[in-house]
């Protein structure tokens, strides 16, 4: 059984971003082991410069190696990452199973992003869609596509 990491930047505020998520974290019980870990925000000025930016990205970037777990294979979520269908993303995780790998870890960055050393060191940079979401939303989109994954390799109904 798969361990998934999904290390997220920023407190999920609004209700109905944590009921969804919520709720795909139940449908993936039993389907793998799954860890949701929250990172607080850097604060920023309201109009920070790039090198605030950049400075609050490392900070985050060191906090989120600290919660990685040994061993495991990074996936960053990123704009500039490889766009996948889910089926695409559902024949990755399995092959990554396959291939003796138990443990991943998704990042998901606050709202400027992730460390670029971050990005540089993922096996694999995923992007959700060319399109620009809120990053809070991107949590729930990654919990769904990953129970939909699980369902596509069990030949599922659900994904249609």
């Amino acid at each position: 059984m798969l361990n998934i990491t999904v290390i997220c930047v920023g407190k999920l505020k609004e209700r109905f971003y944590q009921d969804a998520v919520e709720e795909y974290r139940k449908r993936l019980t039993g389907l793998c082991r799954l860890e949701l870990a929250e990172l607080p925000e850097v604060r920023l000025p309201e109009h920070p410069a790039p090198a605030q930016i950049d400075a609050a990205l490392k900070k985050e970037g060191a906090a989120i190696r600290a919660r990685l777990p040994k061993r495991t294979t990074v996936i960053a979520l990123c704009v500039e990452g490889k766009e996948m269908s889910s089926e695409a993303l559902a024949e990755t995780l399995s092959a990554l199973a396959v291939s003796g790998q138990s443990s991943l870890s998704f990042l998901i960055g606050g709202s400027y992003g992730l460390d670029a050393s971050l990005k540089k060191e993922a096996a694999l940079r995923l992007s959700m869609s060319p399109m620009t979401f809120p990053h809070h939303l991107a949590r729930v989109m990654l919990m769904e596509q990953l129970y939909r994954a699980f369902q596509i390799n069990r030949d599922s109904e659900y994904h249609k």
